[in-house]
C-alpha cells in the first residue's frame, strides 16, 4: 500500500512539474548587495534589498517589476522598475535590462538604466541562488549617481 501510495504522489509531482526557463513560469525573488561602488568617492558604503516578480513570456524570456530601498552614509531611496532577463541554452547564466525610477527626496529623483549579468545556481528545482554583476547609469548625473555593483539573491520559479 506505501509503494502504490509513493508511486502515486511521485506521478502527481511529476506530471506538474516543469522547467525553469519555459514560458508560463512564474519568478519571485529577493536580492541584497552591500559591495555597491559609484564614480562619487563620497558614497563608501551602499546596502540595497530588492524584491522582484516576473512572468516567462517565451522560453528562456522573463519580463519581471521591481521595488527596492537604497541605504547610503547620506541618503535613503527607494525604487521602482521594469526589465526583462534572457537566459542563456537554460544553463542559468542570465543578462537583464531595464528602467528604475528612483525618488532620494521631493525634489531630487533620478531615471536609471540597469543591466546585469548573472548565474542562477538551483538548489532543488524550484529555489535558485543568483549572484550577479549589475551597472546602473543615472540618466540625471552620470559620474555622480551611476553604480557598479555584486548582487547576491534567492529566486523561486513556479
Amino acid at each position: 500500500m506505501k509503494k502504490i501510495l509513493l508511486c502515486a504522489l511521485l506521478l502527481l509531482f511529476g506530471i506538474n512539474a516543469k522547467a525553469q526557463f519555459e514560458a508560463g513560469t512564474k519568478y519571485l525573488g529577493i536580492s541584497s548587495t552591500g559591495l555597491g561602488l559609484s564614480y562619487s568617492t563620497s558614497e563608501k558604503f551602499r546596502l540595497n534589498l530588492e524584491a522582484t516578480a516576473g512572468y516567462f513570456v517565451a522560453d528562456k524570456v522573463l519580463l519581471k517589476a521591481n521595488v527596492g530601498y537604497d541605504h547610503t552614509k547620506n541618503i535613503d531611496d527607494f525604487s521602482a522598475g521594469l526589465g526583462g532577463r534572457y537566459y542563456f541554452v537554460e544553463n542559468g547564466i542570465f543578462m537583464g535590462a531595464g528602467a528604475e525610477y528612483v525618488h532620494y527626496t521631493s525634489n531630487s529623483n533620478d531615471l536609471m538604466v540597469p543591466v546585469e549579468v548573472g548565474y542562477a545556481f538551483y538548489l532543488n528545482h524550484y529555489i535558485a541562488i543568483e549572484p550577479s554583476v549589475y551597472y546602473k547609469m543615472s540618466m540625471d548625473s552620470f559620474s555622480k549617481k551611476s553604480t557598479v555593483g555584486l548582487k547576491v539573491g534567492f529566486g523561486f520559479y513556479f
